[in-house]
């Protein structure tokens, strides 16, 4: 059967994005982080290494074929691979995966994605894009540019999993959410020495728009913060 069945028949879902802000490094937040029923991880984000701060269990990894893994042994034994896509050529890297055929690491991509994922086909998932749909036009109120996902009007994945959360959980929490755009030398994520500055250059997401967003769910309890960055 596929891994992590339990999760279907919990009666309530306590459900956890965990993101990869740099707000993460040195919150000791791994423990309460590993108490919900749902952990969520993003990308690439790792958990060898940084229990302490992030907790060591996962339930899924939402991933675009840029943001998986390169490495099958960096991957957890247990949670599933949520696959998210915008174009053919992502779609087609899902294939290709799935049958076990041959993949080519640059074509089509803006950076060398991986050629295997240690996962059978039953232990993959697709993410519906109408939460990507819903995250950016109807609740963070992008552009939708004539529907042609580019400059300024695709939701960070964190933002389309705090969407996809809201549906399926009973209580929603994130961790690791915020940029803090007023220091540029402030570590972009908690893996990594990339700094703030970076995301400063962005032209597919609106950081700014999607803080308002975070900021109005946070406000009404809809969410809950527990790095309280956002």
């Amino acid at each position: 059967p596929p891994i992590n069945m339990k999760t279907h028949h919990l009666k309530c879902k306590r459900c956890v994005i965990v993101g990869n802000g740099g707000i993460l490094r040195n919150k000791s937040l791994g423990v309460k982080i590993d108490q919900y029923d749902v952990i969520v991880r993003l990308n690439s984000a790792p958990v060898l290494g940084y229990e302490h701060d992030v907790g060591s269990n996962t339930t899924l990894r939402i991933t675009y074929p840029e943001g998986a893994m390169r490495d099958p042994r960096k991957y957890e034994r247990d949670s599933l691979f949520v696959f998210i896509g915008f174009k053919r050529n992502d779609y087609m890297w899902l294939y290709n995966i799935v049958v076990q055929r041959k993949v080519n690491p640059t074509k089509g991509f803006w950076k060398p994605v991986a050629t295997r994922i240690p996962r059978r086909p039953q232990d993959i998932r697709i993410l519906n894009p109408i939460f990507i749909n819903e995250a950016a036009f109807t609740l963070i109120g992008l552009p939708n540019n004539n529907f042609v996902m580019g400059r300024g009007n695709i939701p960070t994945l964190g933002a389309t999993a705090i969407t996809m959360a809201l549906h399926l959980c009973d209580h929603v929490a994130v961790a690791g959410f915020g940029y803090d755009l007023l220091d540029d030398d402030a570590y972009l994520h908690y893996y990594e020495s990339t700094r703030m500055s970076a995301i400063k250059e962005s032209w597919t997401h609106n950081i700014e728009k999607e803080k308002e967003f975070l900021r109005k769910l946070v406000d009404a309890r809809i969410i809950f913060d527990l790095t309280g960055r956002i």
